[in-house]
């Protein structure tokens, strides 16, 4: 059964409005609390509480912290850190659980709440439903929620120490960054603070823009999804390296010293082809997603490496991981995990990943010069239901025709967004005017047959 609460990245809303109001969200801290309890624990239960930089966190972090309260945990802050920081200090300092408030690359007036388990992971699916069965029967029963009171909690800033520590712990051997000219946008998020003084501690000459958070400007016009701005300053200050990150910066794409942006399947392709060259690439595939782009897919197969496709989702990469011993994989938006460094993806990670081997084998725009970007596009069709696309037999006799165009030149995936009343089509190919004549075909076939009136 479909969850109500929990997406595929926790509970997403509008702060102030159901799932987000007061009550939903004591009653979700309360119920991570009940869940740890039943594991009749030894010790109280410790769950450390993180957040981006959005006016709404501390009074969400501070309902959840009430929750927890009720049930008998003890909530500990780490201020203003990224996800991926929540996820590795849940799992190296030993709390029972962790809260990351963010709602990652959205704008201010969004937020969300995340649940780490104490192994530095997403909870799994069957845990949350768990979860959001007790919050949910405790609103049926109105159950008592107390008022907002002061949360009481103080950043301890110690914490933020040890995760940039195993940061500069996960260099690669030989790199040297020192005098490195990088430029980094902060996104005026979590990493605005955590970046700068990362990189400023290994000798790098940072260039840092958007890191003055106000509580509204978090992903305003900046960050991974707006890397233009980071681009124009790679290029007006000669640095070697540009880098975006998103407001919980579990996320980032790159810029080479040309002007060239990387997304996370740059990463892939680079990072892929280092890790064999020194025999320490991992299992039999690196592991992308549906919308991986064909051109990394082909580029792979010149280099000897194979791509093993999974949903959309970074849970997913990482249950496939996980399954057949991979230490490399991520999605094309920049979400890239390392899997012998952490168990999340780290933009941060990513971030002194990609430096490193710049300062070790060249410019990046020799790392990812083996790797051309098919032309794609996504079109979105709304439709009024979501019976099976392969039922459909316009759907299936406008496909048949792409694919059998396209041949290995191509490809085209079809899927029902996981949120809307929508059916994306995506298509990619050597030529854009074949993307062009077969999303619109595709698209039309499935407007035809399902569109909304």
């Amino acid at each position: 059964m479909p969850k109500e609460l929990f997406g595929t990245d926790g509970i997403r809303g509008v702060p102030g409005e159901y799932p987000l109001d007061d009550a939903t969200l004591f009653r979700a801290g309360q119920a991570l609390g009940d869940f740890l309890q039943a594991k009749k624990p030894a010790a109280k239960p410790s769950v450390l509480i993180g957040m981006d930089t959005r006016e709404s966190g501390p009074h969400i972090a501070g309902r959840i912290a009430q929750g927890l309260r009720a049930a008998s945990c003890e909530p500990v802050s780490a201020g203003v850190v990224t996800t991926p920081g929540v996820a590795w200090l849940v799992h190296a300092e030993g709390f029972a659980a962790g809260v990351v408030v963010s709602a990652s690359h959205n704008p201010y007036t969004d937020n969300g709440v995340k649940l780490i388990s104490s192994r530095g992971m997403k909870f799994p699916d069957e845990v949350e439903a768990r979860m959001e069965s007790g919050i949910l029967a405790a609103q049926k029963s109105n159950s008592a929620v107390p008022p907002a009171a002061p949360d009481g909690l103080l950043p301890a800033r110690k914490l933020h120490d040890d995760y940039l520590a195993a940061l500069r712990g996960a260099i690669c051997p030989g790199a040297k960054l020192k005098r490195m000219k990088i430029v980094l946008d902060c996104a005026n998020g979590a990493a605005s603070a955590l970046a700068p003084k990362l990189f400023h501690s290994l000798g790098v000459d940072v260039v840092s823009i958007f890191d003055k958070p106000d509580g509204r400007n978090i992903n305003a016009g900046c960050g991974s999804l707006h890397p233009e701005a980071m681009r124009k300053k790679v290029i007006e200050e000669g640095a070697a390296l540009g880098i975006a990150f998103d407001g919980d910066a579990d996320r980032a794409v790159f810029c080479t010293a040309t002007g060239r942006i990387v997304d996370g399947d740059g990463v892939l392709y680079a990072a892929g082809r280092y890790l064999k060259s020194t025999g320490k690439l991992k299992g039999p595939a690196i592991v992308g997603t549906s919308m991986a782009n064909l051109g990394l897919e082909h580029a792979f197969d010149k280099e000897g490496l194979k791509l093993a496709r999974v949903p959309v989702g970074d849970r997913y990469v990482l249950e496939e991981m996980i399954r057949t011993g991979a230490n490399l994989g991520g999605e094309q938006s920049g979400h890239i995990i390392f899997l012998d460094d952490a168990t999340t993806g780290d933009g941060m990670l990513s971030a002194v990943k990609i430096a490193s081997l710049v300062s070790i084998a060249g410019p990046l725009d020799g790392l990812v010069a083996g790797l051309k970007i098919y032309p794609q596009t996504i079109v979105n069709v709304r439709v009024r239901s979501k019976p099976p696309l392969e039922s459909l037999p316009e759907v299936v006799k406008a496909l048949a025709e792409a694919e059998k165009s396209l041949g290995n030149s191509g490809r085209v995936v079809l899927r029902y967004s996981g949120t809307e009343s929508l059916a994306r089509v995506m298509v990619e190919a050597e030529r854009a005017e074949d993307v062009e004549r077969f999303s619109r075909s595709i698209a039309a076939a499935i407007r035809s047959s399902l569109g909304a009136d």
